[in-house]
């Protein structure tokens, strides 16, 4: 199978026709509106590479590393510490874990399969990995390395997840296509729900169980999709500002987050008659690609795909990070964490 991968690279190298068309035949693409989803060569902006193409995202893409200035970790939260953290890192297939802030390495590695969307439910201490060479959704208990628990799709390629903390379910998006599949209460086979985009990309269940996904619509614009709690269908939703390419949603306790991978910010919304008003901006100040980020209540994850690190921010303040964390990255896309 080919896979696509859920980060938005923006980047002037010119890639060769044949072998971008070598990489991407069939899958789907992760491209800026503003340039249209045809025209990456042209517009140079590079698609999301499939795993099982010649052309290594590394092998082509600059690396510009941020300076990296030590920082303490803050010891209020240390000394609360009851989590830790996993980190999808695509092309290598690992899934990498920390115990930050106690440190910024890594404390060990789950072996994946093209690892992408992760996503765990208030309250418990099991998480979810999506896997996209092999379509599964594995769940883990905090500090496992083996799953209890592995649910399958063949509708597309398993690429983000979110779960509703009042009912259980598991949603799961797939790509290339605009759709959605939704486990009841986190078990069975799945129902396949058409969400009206044309390509959907991230999704996030609210405190209501409303469930919201972002992606590209038809008419070739970054959009919003909704499904509210109790409904089998979703209808389009308006937002108060614009949004330059689609990032990982995530409900905060407040607000529904979404991240614009091309803004470098996180925007928080109040949404009601399916629209959504912009409440505030949390900048990830130096950051350049944070795909599917991470809210931890204080403090912001960003699995950065194009610097190849992961990144912390305070969170809702945001700006410059307060620590970076170690590992063995080849294309970091996800983040969770999880309640001990």
């Amino acid at each position: 199978m080919q896979i696509s991968n859920l980060a938005k690279y923006a980047t002037g190298v010119t890639v060769a026709a044949a072998l971008l068309a070598g990489c991407s035949s069939g899958g789907s693409s992760a491209l800026s509106p503003s340039t249209g989803m045809q025209n990456a060569v042209r517009s140079g902006h590079l698609q999301p590479l499939r795993a099982g193409g010649l052309l290594l995202l590394s092998e082509k893409l600059p690396q510009v590393k941020p300076i990296q200035v030590p920082m303490m970790p803050d010891k209020k939260h240390h000394k609360k510490k009851k989590s830790d953290e996993y980190i999808s890192s695509f092309y290598n297939s690992d899934i990498f874990a920390f115990d930050y802030p106690k440190s910024d390495a890594s404390t060990g590695t789950i072996a994946g399969d093209d690892p992408q969307g992760e996503c765990t439910r208030t309250g418990k201490n099991t998480w979810w990995q999506v896997n996209s060479g092999n379509d599964e959704i594995d769940e883990y208990k905090f500090g496992g390395t083996t799953p209890i628990a592995t649910l399958s799709e063949s509708t597309g390629e398993a690429a983000g997840c979110s779960i509703d903390a009042k009912t259980g379910n598991l949603a799961v998006s797939v790509l290339p296509a605009g759709d959605v599949v939704i486990f009841t209460g986190a078990t069975g086979t799945g129902t396949t729900v058409a969400d009206g985009l044309l390509e959907t990309y991230f999704l996030t269940y609210d405190g209501s169980g409303d469930l919201f996904v972002d992606g590209i619509t038809e008419s070739d614009t970054a959009g919003v999709a909704e499904m509210a709690a109790g409904s089998s269908s979703f209808v389009p939703v308006t937002l108060s500002n614009t949004l330059e390419f689609p990032g990982g949603m995530q409900w905060d306790g407040k607000y529904v987050t979404l991240n614009d991978q091309d803004a470098h910010d996180i925007y928080q919304y109040t949404c009601a008659s399916d629209s959504c008003s912009l409440k505030g901006t949390v900048a990830l100040t130096g950051s350049g690609d944070c795909v599917d980020t991470w809210i931890a209540k204080t403090i912001v994850y960003c699995p950065d795909a194009v610097n190849q690190d992961a990144t912390v921010y305070k969170y809702p303040a945001g700006g410059t990070a307060v620590a970076t964390l170690t590992a063995s990255w080849d294309t970091p896309i996800a983040a969770v964490s999880v309640a001990k």
